[in-house]
């Protein structure tokens, strides 16, 4: 026969998991609002949509307020339920990868703010491998966090690769920005900020390559080929 009430470990084992399920429901959402933000700031780039882009920054808020709300549930388990194993890989998880998509977040916002200082005519179309790398990172968040939801490491380890073509467009940017200097003297400031952009850009990628290690870890409980838990 079932006894109830529960017993005090069959009691906080049912509250662990309904906090874990908590906290996967807020990672969900963070998961969402990123790849929304880094969607729109692509889409403001194309289009010179300067309201898009202080939508953008202004969201990026809710971002900040997700992560905190992620971060005292994680805390919360490991204090006060005691994880198995399994469960602490989970929690470990999700603290290492909110880190990561929140700067995702902040970098989606920097990128707005620079666009907002744009407003000379078809300055977007100038440097078309910028273009290109706003593609790669949001295909990169996209797949991470589909990997991420799925468990699958394959697809992890494969999106990670993307990010030698992600430095190689950024070398690329870098040699456009010293052409367009050497045939124009009058562009100082927008090159600098296409500089930035790509170089924001560029560090989504090395956080995607973050999140990409962390769904290895939460699979094997291995980090750069060294076992944490």
């Amino acid at each position: 026969l079932r006894r109830w009430p529960p017993t005090a470990p069959e009691s906080a084992q049912r509250t662990g998991r309904r906090e874990l399920n908590k906290m996967h429901v807020d990672l969900d959402r963070m998961c969402h609002l990123v790849v929304l933000a880094i969607e729109n700031c692509v889409t403001a780039f194309k289009e010179q949509d300067y309201e898009l882009a202080r939508d953008i920054i202004h969201g990026d808020k809710q971002i900040n307020d997700v992560e905190r709300s992620i971060e005292a549930k994680c805390l919360s388990l490991i204090l006060k339920q005691q994880p198995v194993a399994s469960d602490l890989r989970d929690v470990s998880t999700a603290l290492k990868v909110v880190t990561d998509l929140e700067r995702i977040g902040d970098q989606s916002a920097d990128i707005a703010e620079l666009i907002l200082e744009m407003k000379e005519m078809d300055s977007f179309l100038m440097i078309g491998h910028i273009q290109d790398m706003a593609k790669i990172a949001t295909k990169m968040v996209k797949e991470a966090l589909d990997a991420f939801h799925q468990h699958d490491l394959k697809h992890a380890l494969e999106v990670k690769k993307m990010d030698i073509k992600m430095d190689e467009l950024f070398d690329q940017v870098k040699e456009d920005i010293i052409q367009m200097i050497k045939e124009s003297n009058d562009k100082g400031d927008l090159t600098i900020n296409f500089l930035m952009i790509a170089k924001y850009f560029e560090r989504i990628g090395d956080h995607v390559v973050n999140i990409c290690e962390w769904i290895e870890f939460n699979q094997t409980g291995k980090l750069n080929n060294t076992r944490l838990i």
